[in-house]
């Protein structure tokens, strides 16, 4: 049976840094308080909008940033076991690139974190990483970015705007990047439930992007671009009819179908148990499922994996029309992170 998204707390791991990290000289600690800050997950392409539409989802990073005498985190939870704790970490590399930007070093601190997102799956685990510290550096130097300005950061650190900006903006938002800035327009998330099928096997983004063609025929280009069209239009209207056509992606889906088991099968059939369109997250190996029934979709994908032999968790979620928030913290009170939400 599937495993319903929910908002809890995960028991503290501990962790610490595998070794020590370099900062600059902190701030007078009287200058400011320990805060929080919340990222959602995201999906990405959702079928045919390959690298420019996102949405985000009820899944959350969550970090707690406190002043501290040195440079220490912690992570909460199983999620972030496996989590570089040292100055590979992306959430500090992040953060240090923001201050070198403003010609300053990061001070020492405390940062706790926990969540709930898959780490490599196609959720958006690294954009929610990229975003949270973008943002929580933001908060420590005072606030020098707009939102907006926060997008083109967290868009040159990712390469590409749809998970980046879904996590920050929250809804659904459809971009673009021509490499130098990005575009981005929010809309309300659909009525809609998301089915995640998330096969428990190992697919690097960059795999997923080798099998990539560099070029597309003229009439390739043209049929996936207006499914693109299709799709986003599907979204915004609630035409459910439609949605299912505007998934079916030319510039992505087809090359990647080899990759991840079961994702074939589940693209040309979900349809028939309930689904509204099916589609690759991101570059997966997660699978996902619009719905207005989730249970007989759910069973559908459970079966896939299980005749392929392929362990897989199922999740349901729900578009999340919320995006990075940021909230000063209780110190005292360190045990309620996503159960706050």
């Amino acid at each position: 049976m599937p495993s319903q998204s929910s908002r809890k707390s995960f028991p503290a791991t501990g962790k610490r840094f595998g070794k020590p990290l370099t900062a600059g000289r902190a701030p007078s600690m009287d200058r400011w308080k320990p805060f929080e800050v919340v990222v959602p997950g995201s999906t990405a392409n959702l079928g045919s909008g390959f690298d420019s539409l996102g949405m985000a989802v009820d899944r959350f990073l969550r970090l707690r940033i406190s002043p501290s005498d040195r440079m220490r985190m912690k992570t909460r939870g199983g999620v972030l076991e496996q989590v570089d704790l040292d100055d590979n970490n992306l959430i500090l590399r992040v953060m240090r690139e923001a201050f070198r930007e403003k010609g300053r070093r990061l001070p020492p601190l405390l940062l706790e974190a926990e969540s709930d997102i898959p780490l490599m799956r196609g959720l958006g685990s690294s954009a929610a990483a990229i975003v949270a510290g973008w943002t929580a550096a933001n908060r420590l130097l005072g606030n020098p970015w707009s939102r907006e300005e926060l997008l083109q950061r967290a868009t040159r650190t990712e390469g590409h705007p749809d998970n980046v900006g879904a996590s920050l903006y929250g809804g659904v938002v459809i971009t673009s990047w021509d490499g130098r800035h990005a575009h981005l327009l929010q809309a309300e998330t659909p009525p809609l439930t998301i089915v995640a099928a998330v096969p428990l096997v190992s697919l690097a983004t960059s795999e997923a992007r080798h099998v990539l063609p560099e070029h597309l025929t003229h009439g390739e280009a043209v049929l996936g671009s207006s499914r693109a069209n299709l799709l986003t239009a599907a979204l915004l209207t609630g035409n459910w009819e439609a949605l299912r056509v505007g998934m079916n992606d030319r510039f992505h889906q087809p090359y990647r179908l080899s990759l991840v088991p079961g994702l074939q099968e589940m693209l040309e059939g979900a349809y028939r148990h309930g689904a509204l369109g099916a589609a690759l997250s991101g570059a997966g190996p997660t699978v996902i499922a619009f719905t207005l029934d989730p249970e007989s979709v759910s069973e559908y994908m459970e079966d896939v994996f299980q005749n392929l032999s392929v362990p897989a968790d199922i999740f349901i979620l729900r578009p999340y029309d919320r995006g990075a928030v940021v909230g000063l913290t209780n110190e005292s009170d360190r045990s309620t992170l996503l159960g706050n939400l």
